[in-house]
């Protein structure tokens, strides 16, 4: 499905990714973790064809991402770490106009827009302006975007930040779904709590380098556990408090 090989991308001379190779099967879950600055974002948004890599290549089923990068976006839903909306759309008007973009027909658009106001529980806000919305609400309709045509490769960039618990564990329960359907998903987080209930892959990046990337199974049966594995894997120490806590 997804395979990185020899990436490296650097920023004014400091190299923020650093010979990252890793492959992502169909159907997986992988969760890519790291501390901040890691390069989990700067990976994420060159697997989108949005940078370009210094050296390297993410072929996605096949297509080498740098040559066709708009068809790329096309199949893929991705969720950026800064949340782009419409102000002075309304939530039904915003998910409306992504549906014109992927060209979902009219009786079905309709039904997919309902169907995913109600998932998110913004049926009640779906006449009121973008702009109004709270940051929780931004990020459900952008989420809602971002599945409206129902891909089959999702990527995000910290998905469960500003979620509530009751739309963190529907959105988990949508991705369960997904990935039933054969919907592989590469996602960034820092809760563990919530990466360790969906995974079946996990990365773990530092410096710019990969530092783990395997089943999420073998990190337990060789580590113990996901957080012991992070904070060995990247030197960082976190005392009195958990990175379960960190939003």
């Amino acid at each position: 499905m997804i395979r990185i090989k020899d990436l490296s991308k650097s920023y004014d001379n400091k190299l923020a990714v650093n010979n990252v190779s890793l492959e992502v099967p169909r159907g997986a879950v992988f969760g890519f973790l790291g501390p901040n600055g890691a390069g989990k974002t700067t990976t994420l948004r060159i697997m989108m064809g949005l940078l370009r890599p210094d050296s390297g290549q993410v072929v996605i089923d096949g297509i080498n991402v740098a040559s066709d990068p708009i068809g790329i976006r096309a199949r893929v839903g991705y969720l950026p770490d800064e949340i782009f909306l419409y102000d002075y759309l309304t939530g039904y008007q915003f998910l409306d106009f992504v549906a014109d973009v992927h060209q979902l027909p009219g009786d079905a658009r309709k039904q997919r827009i309902e169907e995913l106001l109600s998932l998110f529980g913004l049926s009640e806000a779906a006449d009121e302006y973008t702009a109004n919305y709270s940051f929780g609400m931004k990020k459900k309709i952008a989420l809602a975007s971002i599945i409206i045509h129902s891909p089959k490769l999702l990527i995000l960039d910290e998905p469960f930040n500003g979620l509530d618990p009751q739309a963190t564990r529907d959105f988990r329960q949508l991705l369960d779904k997904m990935v039933k359907n054969d919907t592989t998903i590469i996602f960034s987080s820092h809760v563990l709590e919530v990466v360790e209930k969906l995974v079946t892959h996990v990365g773990i990046i530092s410096g710019g380098q990969l530092r783990l990337a395997e089943s999420f199974s073998n990190v337990v049966k060789n580590w113990g556990s996901l957080e012991k594995a992070f904070f060995e894997l990247t030197d960082t120490q976190q005392p009195e408090s958990s990175l379960t806590a960190q939003a």
